[in-house]
């Protein structure tokens, strides 16, 4: 750095002071970085003032620049303030707001989301803010509109929060895509990241940043807060352990010791995995405690956003006492009368346990109370993993996506409908992203030629030339193609939807039309908190009215279960060698004793270098099964991948489950052990071609090129509340699939779908690194006359598939009590 140090009096008397507040030596560190040039990556604990320092760092180079007018209002967009969630949106206006005010600049903050009204988008369109706190996808809206560069040309600062939130996602690379068409037009642009959890800091930062011409380099740093975040966690028990179910995932069993929780705090968060859960959970609650009627809500992304923005309201102005919610609350909002935080079930994550814990004491110096509620036995395991990986702040490291040609398909569409492009100028920006840095120019000229003519396959048919070619700029005319764009940017792609509706009120929410399906006229359901009855579906429209019926159904939901991260397993194998070491444990661990004597009695409790391989019949067939404490995306690979490789010794059918601890292999005949032993099933040579060979993978890349195709613009997906049904969307992207296949193998969304089934559906990368490890590691064989708690845990998965929650639940009971 600089080594000059400069005045921080002006934030510090005029703001942090008159709040009672002293800014913190890694806020002083941002100011200093930021006025000497550096672009960078803030890494600093949930409520720790992150916000405040970034921001400030703008106003303090505002003031460098122009003391005598850069206070003053109709300055133009100083500031573009990239959020990946609306409701922190919201939470960022009023911190900035308050601090403008405070120091007496006139600047004018707005929100540009998909929340915001017509009017304020009519307002923007004719003068942009100083400050405008936006969304990845508003933000390409942005480029798409006429003018752009001129709006963009007094930007000063961009600044991107909860960073670690969108690296492992497209919706990353539209900020990466956004950041070079940004710093194209403004080079001297500051550019910062802001993230409270992630694990591949510099990493993080050189995806950000991505690359600079010779002679152009950005000075960069890493600033990370020395802020140690206090979180206390507390684990509730059950009574016995040896009553408490083997396996499941309600947690219901422990319902009534979260209610004193509930009960001695002014106000919690209870967060659950999935929606269905929050459903069941809140009904539940409201069961045994019908005094928390009207002072609980519920949060979660299929209901209505008048709704979830009355929760966030009322939350802020404490008029709540407990809210059932799921990842909708994760990130980075304020709730401030937020005084404990409750996590059904495992997180699966290390990450998302310390953002859910950061909800409560959001505050600078505040303690954040999470408990854990294990929703089954073996889930206390990952309890006391948790709480390992906190102490030792191991932090998953997060994977960003590269060679995305449907984002950069959309993005170059985009362009074109605004201002058009010329593709020289765009290809240097493009090559100098982390995402597109191997792209070559043979796969540009690809690009440019789909885009254009629809390609080698679509090149017939007008609709798929979208782009035109005047005097060398790449340009959009079609007023039809422009607006269909603009209402389908974005790379969040879902499911079609239902709007739910009261037959003579208001929206409720919406719900995938798979799952509201199943349902016939006269059913009750709950959503929302309410027990509802459909009337009728009506083209995308499922019409209800409430219901006082006792019985009533959960609805499924797409993204039901999350998988353990890298990082919790590799912890999780060394906290369950804990649990066999006999030394001192923690209270997880030592409540889990009895089960973990019983598994060694039956079977054996592997150390971390070892793998357990279990042998057994029951009336159901021959089941084997394998605890690698992988993961389910990489357990579902494995378990494809070993019933392929026996199948080439010896003919031999197969059923599967899969848990995040095993995978479970069962036939109607004996399976050869022994072979599996002096075959090297488990190395990772062959890995790729074997693993293609034992998955259907053209039937998983048809599902993904689902979504490859939406995001290309490929697929029309309707307009908003009239969406293009399901069956529809299947259809076309079905036979796009198809075509690109038998015509055009070297499609590159063809290959990009392939790619993205091996590279994240099932972890390719990991199951590599977990076979290397079983290659070293000592196998323990053992044949229990029953199944043993680890074997159940599969074996209830494979009985989830067909069974609902309720009846689930009795199924585990009595099969447990088989089992002992």
């Amino acid at each position: 750095m600089s080594g000059v140090v400069h005045d921080f009096s002006l934030v510090e008397k005029g703001f942090f002071e008159a709040q009672g507040w002293s800014s913190f030596p890694f806020q002083q560190e941002v100011w200093q970085s930021y006025l000497d040039g550096y672009h960078g990556l803030l890494n600093a604990p949930t409520g720790s003032g992150k916000t405040y320092a970034l921001f400030m760092a703008v106003l303090l180079q505002a003031l460098r620049d122009d003391p005598a007018n850069a206070k003053k209002a109709k300055k133009g967009l100083q500031l573009i303030w990239i959020s990946p969630i609306r409701a922190l949106s919201k939470e960022i206006q009023s911190a900035t707001s308050r601090a403008l005010e405070q120091l007496g600049f006139e600047w004018e903050v707005g929100v540009r989301t998909g929340d915001t009204s017509q009017k304020e988008r009519a307002k923007q369109s004719r003068r942009l803010p100083e400050v405008l706190i936006t969304t990845p996808e508003s933000m390409h809206l942005l480029l798409a509109q006429k003018d752009y560069p001129r709006r963009l040309k007094p930007l000063k600062a961009v600044v991107v929060d909860e960073w670690h939130e969108l690296i492992g996602s497209k919706r990353g690379v539209l900020v990466e895509l956004a950041l070079s068409r940004i710093r194209g037009l403004r080079p001297d642009v500051r550019t910062w990241a802001i993230s409270a959890t992630i694990g591949n800091r510099s990493e993080s930062l050189e995806v950000f940043l991505g690359e600079t011409p010779p002679g152009k380099e950005r000075k960069r740093t890493v600033v990370v807060a020395p802020v140690e975040k206090k979180i206390e966690v507390e684990s509730v028990l059950p009574d016995e352990i040896e009553e408490f179910p083997w396996s499941g995932h309600l947690g219901i069993r422990l319902l009534e010791k979260v209610v004193p929780i509930i009960e001695k705090s002014k106000s919690t968060l209870i967060f659950t995995n999935t929606r269905a859960q929050a459903e069941i959970w809140y009904q539940r609650l409201l069961a045994v405690k019908p005094e928390l009627a009207g002072l609980m809500a519920m949060h979660h992304g299929s209901i209505d956003k008048h709704l979830r923005h009355w929760v966030e309201d009322a939350i802020h102005e404490e008029r709540l006492k407990a809210v059932v919610c799921t990842s909708s609350l994760d990130l980075g909002v304020d709730f401030r009368p937020v005084e404990t935080i409750v996590q059904i079930g495992s997180p699966k994550g290390v990450g998302r346990f310390l953002q859910r814990a950061g909800r409560s004491g959001h505050r600078p110096g505040a303690t954040s109370h999470i408990y854990f509620v294990p929703t089954n036995s073996l889930e206390l395991i990952e309890a006391s993993a948790l709480r390992f990986a906190m102490q030792h702040q191991l932090i998953e490291q997060r994977t960003p996506y590269i060679r995305c040609f449907d984002v950069l398909t959309q993005y170059l569409i985009t362009l074109a409908v605004s201002e058009g492009f010329d593709p020289q100028e765009i290809y240097r920006e493009v090559k100098a992203t982390h995402c597109y840095n191997s792209m070559d120019q043979e796969e540009w000229s690809w690009i440019l030629r789909f885009i254009t003519s629809g390609g080698e396959s679509l090149n017939s048919y007008s609709e798929f030339k979208k782009v035109e070619i005047e005097d060398g700029r790449y340009v959009v005319r079609s007023r039809r193609t422009a607006m269909r764009h603009r209402m389908s940017i974005g790379t969040i792609v879902s499911s079609a939807n239902l709007t739910v509706k009261f037959k003579r009120g208001p929206r409720i929410g919406s719900i995938e039309e798979w799952s509201i399906g199943k349902l016939n006229p006269g059913d009750a359901f709950h959503f929302g908190g309410r027990t509802l009855e459909l009337i009728r579906i009506d083209g995308m429209t499922a019409e209800v009215k409430l219901s006082k019926k006792k019985k009533a159904k959960v609805l499924s939901y797409m993204g039901g279960r999350m998988p353990l991260s890298s990082q919790m397993s590799e912890v999780l194998r060394k906290q369950l060698t804990k649990a066999i070491s006999g030394g001192e444990l923690d209270i997880e661990l030592e409540t889990l004793q009895p089960l973990i004597a019983f598994q060694a009695h039956r079977s054996a409790v592997p150390r971390e270098d070892q793998l357990l391989i279990e042998h057994f019949e029951t009336r159901d067939g021959h089941h084997l099964s394998v605890y690698p404490f992988e993961g389910r995306m990489v357990h579902e690979a494995m378990a494809a991948l070993l019933a392929y490789r026996i199948g080439l010794l010896e003919p031999i059918s197969f059923s599967m489950a899969y848990s995040d601890y095993g995978f479970e292999l069962l036939s109607d005949r004996p399976i050869p052990i022994q072979d599996i032993l002096d075959n090297d099933l488990f190395t990772s040579r062959g890995l790729s071609q074997d693993l293609q060979a034992s998955l259907n993978s053209s039937e998983l890349a048809t599902r993904q090129f689902r979504d490859v195709a939406q995001i290309a613009g490929l697929v029309w997906q309707g307009y908003p509340g009239q969406p293009v049904k399901l069956k529809h969307l299947q259809s076309s992207t079905k036979l796009f699939f198809k075509v690109f296949e038998d015509y055009e193998p070297d499609n590159l969304l063809l290959r990009q779908a392939f790619d993205e089934v091996f590279q994240f559906q099932l972890e390719e990368a990991r199951l590599h690194e977990a076979l290397e490890r079983i290659a070293g590691q000592e196998w323990l064989i053992r044949n229990p006359e029953k199944p043993s708690p680890f074997a159940f845990h599969l074996m209830v998965d494979r009985l989830r598939e067909s069974i609902s929650s309720e009846t689930l639940e009795d199924r585990i009971k009595k099969m447990q009590v088989q089992f002992a």
